[in-house]
């Protein structure tokens, strides 16, 4: 992760600091619908988007449904699969180049517990995460494509920056004529 962004975190000490850099060696270069996690695979590394766009999205027969995005200074993961060690549903598919830097999950579990600081972040960062999914749940219910639509845009006005829109409409469960109607 950039020194710059860890910085910004207040309560991490120099120590903590320098164990994450060590740690976060991992260079992953995808080009443009490049996957970094495929169906089935068992998600083993935590990464962090340094530049690029991806897609989180679940297969059907028919359809990709996109689930989440990753765009740059975020982290990205098939969780379900990182946390529990089963294979993945899902695929993360770079949509443009993206160059990220990756952490094995054994070696940021070790980080954690040696290092409280880093323990902490990685709580506050599940808790945003857990709000924004409960809040995609919450638009996800809305009969209304224009109330989704205004939910996501006042929350996360830069996915329109990163993601492009056919993507952000299946995200929003709608057609991409409707998203640019609406737009």
């Amino acid at each position: 992760m950039p020194l710059s962004l860890l910085q910004q975190v207040p309560y991490f000490a120099p120590e903590d600091i320098a164990a994450l850099e060590m740690l976060w060696q991992k260079r992953v270069h995808l080009r443009r619908h490049d996957f970094l996690t495929r169906q089935g695979q068992v998600e083993q590394n935590l990464y962090f988007v340094a530049s690029g766009a991806l897609r989180i999205y679940y297969p059907l027969p028919d359809e990709e449904i996109c689930v989440g995005f990753a765009y740059p200074n975020t982290l990205v993961v098939s969780f379900p699969s990182f946390v529990a060690g089963k294979p993945s549903d899902y695929y993360i598919q770079a949509l443009r180049k993206s160059e990220l830097l990756g952490i094995s999950k054994n070696d940021f579990m070790q980080l954690m517990e040696e290092r409280p600081h880093i323990r902490r972040f990685w709580y506050e960062q599940l808790e945003k995460a857990l709000v924004g999914k409960i809040e995609r749940e919450v638009d996800l219910l809305l009969p209304e494509p224009a109330q989704r639509l205004q939910r996501v845009m006042q929350r996360s006005p830069h996915l329109f920056q990163h993601i492009p829109k056919k993507y952000i409409a299946s995200y929003l469960r709608m057609s991409p004529e409707t998203l640019s109607r609406l737009k």
